[in-house]
C-alpha cells in the first residue's frame, strides 16, 4: 500500500534555489546535465536504449551507439515517459507523469559531487534497482524509489529504470509472427545493465561492484537474471524482495496467452498472419495498456496461481526454468540477500486483486490445475499442508497458503539450492504499525519498500504512523539501508551494533534474519513450512 510523499514535487523546490552549480556527467553518450540536491546529486530521464517503436515494438531492446558527440551537453533533470499502463491507487507513479511507449530511460543518484571526482577518487559501488508492479504496473521514477537517502546514508550510486509491461513488455507474441521477440521486458533490463557497465564510471560509480535489487516483480527478473548467460559480468551481488521465483512459464502457456490477447482485442484471424500482424501493430499504447489490465485479470481467473505476464522460459534469451537451474548448481555464483514478508497475501485480499488464489475454491483449483499439468510430481496431502496453519480461521489459512505457495516456498527452495553456490542470506520481514495491522494489513507484500529507501511517508494524506511507531519504523529503515548497502560494499549485510550479525544461510540449521521492532536471527525459522510443504517445488510450467 503506497502513500502520498514529498516526492518530486519536493525535489524540485529544493534544488530550484540551490546555488551548487548543475552536475555534469561525461560519457561516450554525450555530457548529462543533472541537478544538486541537499544530500545527493540527481540525473533523470537518460535514455539508455533505442525507441522501443515501430519496427522494434516486441523486439528486444537495442542499444545506444555512440555517434562520437561526447562533448554533446543532454539535459537530464526530468524524469522520461513511463510505460503506458492503467492508473493505479496502489502505485502511485509521482505528479505530472507521461506514458509513452518511448519509456526506456533510467535515473541516476549519487553522494554529491561524486561525478566531479570520477576519475580521481575511488569510485562507488552501484546498486541497479528494478521496480515491482506484476509486470504490469509501475516505474523507476516513483516517488517511494528516490534515491538521494539511499545515496547518501550509504555512499553508493543508485540507478533506477523502466522497462516495457504488459502487453507491450511481457506478451510473447513470437507464436503469431517469428519477427516478434520473446522476453523484450527482461531485455531492457540486460541493455540497461549493459549501459551500467559502460558509463556508470562518469558518475563515481564503479561498473566492477554492481548490486541488483528488486521488488515483487523486480525481484522475480532479479532470481530470473541470476540464471541467465546473457547477464554473466553484468553484476556481482543480487537482492530479491519477495520474488515470485515459480512465476515463469514456458512457450506453450505463452502461446495460449497470445491467443487470449488477440481474442481480447479482437483481431483473431487464423488464415490472415499479416492481417494480424498489421492489427496489432495498429494497437496505439493506450489500448494496449486496456488490454494489459484485462488479461491481467482474466487469466489467473480462469487459472488460479497463475498471471498473464512474466518472463518467458523460451530456450534462448532465458534458456530454462529458474529454478532448475538453481537446483543443478548452474546459477551465476553471486551472493544474494533473499527474503520475503510474513503477510504477503494481504495486500492482495485487501486490494481485491484476483492475482493471488486466496479462497478455499481458488486454492483447490489451483492444486488440480497442478496435478493435472504434473501427473508425476507427489504433491503434498492436504492434511500435510493444513499442519502449517492448525488453529487458524479458514479465511486466515487460506491468506497463509496464498502467501507460501507463491513466494515463501519458492524463497525457500532457491536459498537451499544457491546456498551450495555462493552466499546467501535470508530474512522474513515481520515489521509493522499498528495502523497497519488495524487496516488488516499488516507486515504485506510491497511494505518493506519504503523503509529499504529510507523514504517513510510523511505526507498530509500518510497514515501509516498515524496510531505511532515512527520512532521504531525510522530505526528499522536505518538498519535495512545499512544491511543493503553494507552489502553493496561487499562486506556481510550487518548493521554494526544496531542489530544481529546476519549468518549465511546453510541448509541444516536454515537461519533467518526476522526484521522488526529488534532483528533477530532465529534458526530454521520456516521449519514447520518445510515439514508441510516439502522440498518437491510446485508450481506451473
Amino acid at each position: 500500500m503506497e502513500h502520498d510523499e514529498p516526492g518530486i514535487s519536493a525535489v524540485a523546490e529544493t534544488t530550484s534555489a540551490s546555488p551548487v552549480a548543475d552536475p555534469l556527467a561525461r560519457t561516450a553518450l554525450g555530457t548529462y546535465r543533472g541537478v544538486a540536491t541537499d544530500r545527493a546529486d540527481v540525473w533523470r530521464g537518460i535514455r539508455y536504449a533505442r525507441p522501443p517503436l515501430e519496427d522494434l515494438r516486441w523486439r528486444r531492446a537495442r542499444p545506444l551507439i555512440p555517434d562520437g558527440a561526447a562533448d554533446t551537453v543532454i539535459d537530464a533533470q526530468i524524469f522520461g515517459a513511463v510505460c503506458p499502463q492503467e492508473l493505479n491507487p496502489a502505485v502511485r507513479l509521482g505528479p505530472d507523469v507521461v506514458m509513452d511507449e518511448d519509456c526506456l530511460f533510467l535515473n541516476v543518484w549519487t553522494p554529491p559531487g561524486a561525478s566531479e571526482h570520477a576519475h580521481d577518487a575511488v569510485a562507488l559501488p552501484v546498486m541497479v534497482w528494478l521496480h515491482g508492479g506484476a509486470y504490469v504496473l509501475g516505474s523507476g521514477s516513483q516517488p517511494y524509489y528516490d534515491g538521494a537517502a539511499l545515496a547518501a546514508t550509504g555512499d553508493v550510486v543508485i540507478v533506477t529504470l523502466n522497462y516495457r509491461l504488459g502487453v507491450l513488455g511481457f506478451a510473447d507474441l513470437s507464436s503469431i509472427d517469428p519477427r516478434f521477440e520473446s522476453n523484450v521486458g527482461l531485455s531492457d533490463v540486460l541493455t540497461a545493465l549493459a549501459w551500467v557497465r559502460d558509463h556508470i564510471s562518469a558518475f563515481g560509480g564503479d561498473p566492477d561492484k554492481v548490486t541488483l535489487f528488486g521488488e515483487s516483480a523486480g525481484a522475480g527478473l532479479v532470481t530470473a537474471l541470476l540464471t541467465m548467460p546473457a547477464a554473466e559480468g553484468l553484476f556481482g551481488r543480487a537482492i530479491a524482495q519477495s520474488s515470485p521465483v515459480t512465476s515463469m512459464y514456458g512457450a506453450d502457456r505463452a502461446a495460449r496467452v497470445a491467443q487470449m490477447l488477440l481474442e481480447t482485442a479482437g483481431v483473431e484471424d487464423p488464415g490472415d498472419t499479416a492481417g494480424v500482424v498489421e492489427r496489432l501493430e495498429s494497437l496505439d499504447g493506450a489500448r494496449c495498456s486496456t488490454l494489459t489490465t484485462e488479461l491481467f485479470a482474466k487469466v489467473p481467473t480462469e487459472s488460479p496461481g497463475t498471471i498473464a505476464f512474466a518472463p518467458v522460459v523460451d530456450g534462448d534469451l532465458l534458456p530454462e526454468h529458474p529454478l532448475d537451474v538453481y537446483r543443478d548448481g548452474r546459477a551465476l555464483p553471486v551472493p544474494l540477500i533473499i527474503g520475503t514478508n510474513r503477510d504477503e497475501a494481504n495486500l492482495f485480499k485487501y486490494m481485491k486483486s484476483p492475482l493471488m488464489p486466496i479462497t478455499t475454491e481458488e486454492i483447490e483449483r489451483m492444486f488440480a490445475g497442478m496435478r493435472e499439468e504434473y501427473p508425476e510430481v507427489v504433491l503434498p496431502e492436504r492434511a500435510q499442508v493444513l499442519s502449517a496453519y492448525s488453529g487458524l480461521r479458514p479465511k486466515v489459512t487460506g491468506l497463509g497458503v496464498a502467501r507460501d505457495v507463491a513466494f515463501r516456498m519458492p524463497t525457500l527452495w532457491l536459498a537451499d539450492a544457491h546456498a551450495h553456490r555462493a552466499p546467501v542470506y535470508v530474512y522474513r520481514y515481520d515489521w509493522t504499525t499498528r495502523m497497519f495491522r488495524l487496516l488488516g494489513l499488516g507486515a504485506a507484500h510491497a511494505t518493506e519498500v519504503p523503509y529499504v529507501w529510507g523514504n517513510l511517508g510523511s505526507g498530509p494524506r500518510d497514515i501509516t504512523f498515524l496510531l505511532g511507531g515512527r520512532r521504531h519504523g525510522e530505526a528499522v529503515s536505518e538498519r535495512l539501508m545499512r544491511r543493503w548497502t553494507s552489502f553493496a560494499h561487499g562486506r556481510a549485510p550487518d548493521a554494526g551494533p544496531l542489530g544481529d550479525d546476519w549468518p549465511t544461510y546453510d541448509t541444516g540449521r536454515r537461519p533467518v534474519l526476522r526484521i522488526d521492532a529488534e532483528d533477530r536471527v532465529v534458526q530454521n525459522l520456516d521449519g514447520d513450512l518445510w515439514e508441510a510443504w516439502g522440498e518437491e517445488v510446485l508450481g506451473f510450467r
